[in-house]
């Protein structure tokens, strides 16, 4: 397979303007940390971003950042920790659950546009990204947005190219929003609760005055993996609900003491603080107790999003049903599946309980062999397909870029 590796936007345009001529499509990739996610693409050239790596501009006073593609995230994270900012969204690190080196881009982040628990606060990353250099499907550079929120020129381009997994065009340059990082943080932990009532819990939480920026669900299964930081919070057979609040320390305390009490008609309500508490989001935000590492690591996982309301009945119906693990997240917005091996990893009783309830489902982990023959994506009605192969269109007339990424067949 031929390797084109680039250095800067030029020669993106040129190897995507080769591409269109020879009617060679391309894979885009930065370190290669998601391949496995998608279906599996028919081609024979890699067009490599990994060498636009640099962070072309920070002001942390302005809470901006602009970074080329191909940076590597964590060295991002690293360099806006030091002046104690974050990306709000909490950006999702798949190599937990696949089994790859933590090496992903900030290009794949906007790409692939999964967000962690803070999303049902700050919102995901779409709501962060702020302009964006890019290379279309016609081998043309385009610009989209700004450096500032009000400038809009463009902005809503820039929502399209997120969670389109390279498939509209090839970003060089992105520009983020940063945020300052909470000054406290506390946890509420409740244990021994059922799926239905945690989902009561956590829509209480929610619907609580006090900006709560986390609200998760594991059933007494999800422990069976003995699962990293989140091992030690439950004994045998006790599941644990947790809601989270972030802000400056004094405030933190108050809104935690005051939501304990409002929900302690529920069971007993344990607090964890500060460096605890943040443990263990992050590996729920990186769905740990189905690490590819762990006894889980060859069941297929699917990302199910769904009404909060309707999460609990979906989750427990699935659990029960298939013998699979469930974890929840965005106050049950969000249903992480690990369900038994099988050979179209259960998509159609997956696909009916979620479609029934208005949801849709993403098949995050799975075999090479089962992502040929299911769609890991869920298909569109009819209408909302044709609008978005008019979309495809408008960018990538002749689908060279990650062609059959997102459609089962369309590597053909």
């Amino acid at each position: 397979m031929d390797t084109l590796k680039v250095r800067d936007a030029k020669d993106v345009e040129e190897v995507v303007r080769a591409a269109i001529a020879s009617e060679q499509p391309l894979e885009i990739v930065g370190h290669g940390s998601k391949r496995a996610i998608g279906h599996p693409m028919a081609t024979n050239a890699v067009l490599d971003l990994s060498g636009l790596n640099a962070v072309t501009s920070y002001e942390p006073n302005e809470l901006i950042i602009t970074v080329q593609a191909g940076a590597p995230l964590a060295d991002v994270q690293s360099l806006i920790d030091a002046k104690n900012q974050q990306f709000a969204f909490e950006p999702m690190d798949t190599s937990v659950l696949l089994g790859t080196p933590g090496i992903g881009t900030i290009g794949g982040m906007i790409g692939v546009g999964l967000a962690g628990p803070r999303r049902i606060k700050a919102g995901g990353a779409r709501d962060h990204l702020l302009g964006a250099h890019a290379v279309s499907g016609f081998g043309d550079s385009f610009k989209t947005g700004g450096r500032v929120v009000k400038n809009v020129t463009g902005y809503d381009l820039c929502k399209l190219l997120t969670g389109s997994w390279g498939t509209l065009a090839v970003m060089t340059e992105v520009t983020l929003k940063v945020m300052p990082k909470p000054e406290s943080e506390r946890t509420l932990v409740l244990r021994s609760l059922d799926d239905l009532t945690a989902n009561k819990v956590m829509t209480a939480a929610l619907g609580s005055p006090f900006d709560v920026s986390g609200a998760a669900h594991l059933p007494y299964q999800a422990f069976r993996t003995g699962a990293g930081a989140l091992a030690g919070l439950s004994a045998p057979g006790q599941s644990v609900t947790l809601v989270r609040l972030e802000g400056i320390a004094a405030s933190a305390v108050h809104r935690a003491d005051s939501l304990s009490k409002a929900l302690s008609t529920f069971g007993t309500v344990d607090v964890l603080e500060d460096h605890a508490s943040a443990e263990i989001w992050s590996a729920l935000r990186d769905v740990q107790p189905f690490a590819a590492n762990g006894a889980l690591g060859a069941w297929p996982v699917w990302r199910i999003v769904c009404p909060p309301a309707a999460g609990g009945a979906l989750g427990e119906g699935l659990a029960r049903d298939t013998g699979g693990d469930i974890v929840y997240d965005w106050g049950g917005g969000l249903i992480w599946a690990a369900l038994p091996p099988k050979a179209d990893a259960q998509a159609a009783l997956v696909r009916s309980r979620v479609e029934a309830v208005g949801g849709h489902a993403t098949l995050i982990r799975a075999t090479e062999e089962v992502r040929r023959n299911v769609d890991v994506f869920q298909p569109q009605p009819a209408g909302l397909a044709a609008l978005g192969d008019r979309v495809r269109n408008s960018f990538d007339p002749r689908t060279i870029l990650n062609r059959g990424r997102m459609s089962r067949g369309g590597a053909a």
